[in-house]
């Protein structure tokens, strides 16, 4: 697992605060939580925070430790082991989290890659000339069925092409990042097969039915009576009748013993059934 720390102090903001709407929602949010168990809102808190200023900040991590009444070292701990929370600055318009595992890198992650350097920089998690755009790669981003794709903060961007990818690019860098459409790039329903339905496309042909029908009619069901290959023939104790014959049946309980000659208990007489 790599090292995961906070950034540089002459990038830290001096504090944080939440603005009126955040802070409502945060507030409104701790209190979902019983009493006593208010630290789960952890998680939510420093999303909202990130969402907010764009990453975690160190003053973002103690200002939500003292809503919650934390220690800053167990923040601390959240903030760096989840890798969605950016630990240091990321482009104001798009970070673009590129999915490289195995089935994007097999359908072209490695070209959409090639795209982030050439548009943004040489390398992850650095900002492009305006600070408006950086990128990185990701594990895997859970739409293995449209890869490749990359992510944009809340929105994924499937079935992309070098070219498309580029395109989208262009677009969040000029400030028009709303107007591109999250989802396939291609004409393709969400995850439905590429180029559209291939079965159940209508109903079954009217001569075939009637070929079915006369066929079952025709046929006669045969019965089969069951078979003992599978049934159990042991001298144990499971599979004994005389042990599984309820004891209300004493006739067939009597006649279960009389065949199961073995079981009987020749230290005793014989009792007549009645």
């Amino acid at each position: 697992m790599s090292v995961r720390r906070l950034a540089e102090d002459t990038v830290q903001p001096a504090a944080f605060a939440f603005s009126k709407e955040n802070a409502a929602w945060a507030e409104a949010t701790i209190k979902k939580y019983p009493e006593g168990r208010e630290q789960s809102a952890v998680i939510p808190l420093l999303m909202r925070a990130q969402e907010q200023d764009g990453w975690v900040t160190r003053a973002a991590i103690e200002s939500v430790a003292d809503m919650l009444g934390m220690a800053y070292i167990r923040v601390l701990e959240v903030a760096t082991f989840y890798t969605q929370f950016q630990l240091q600055p990321v482009g104001t318009r798009a970070h673009v989290q590129v999915c490289g595992t195995t089935p994007c890198m097999l359908r072209g992650a490695e070209d959409l890659i090639r795209i982030c350097k050439k548009k943004i920089a040489s390398e992850p998690f650095t900002l492009n000339e305006g600070g408006t755009l950086s990128w990185e790669e990701v594990e895997c981003q859970g739409a293995c069925v449209n890869a490749p794709m990359v992510m944009i903060f809340k929105d994924t961007f499937e079935d992309l092409t070098p070219e498309r990818l580029e395109e989208i690019i262009d677009r969040f860098e000029a400030g028009k990042g709303a107007e591109v459409v999250p989802g396939p790039q291609i004409d393709r329903i969400y995850s439905a097969p590429i180029g559209g339905l291939t079965t159940l496309q209508g109903p079954e042909p009217v001569e075939e039915t009637k070929k079915s029908v006369r066929k079952s009619k025709d046929e006669q069901a045969v019965s089969v009576p069951p078979s003992n290959a599978a049934k159990p023939s042991t001298a144990t104790d499971v599979t004994n009748p005389t042990l599984k014959t309820p004891a209300t049946a004493r006739k067939a309980a009597a006649k279960n013993v009389k065949i199961e000659g073995e079981t009987v208990d020749k230290s005793k007489p014989a009792k007549k059934p009645r």
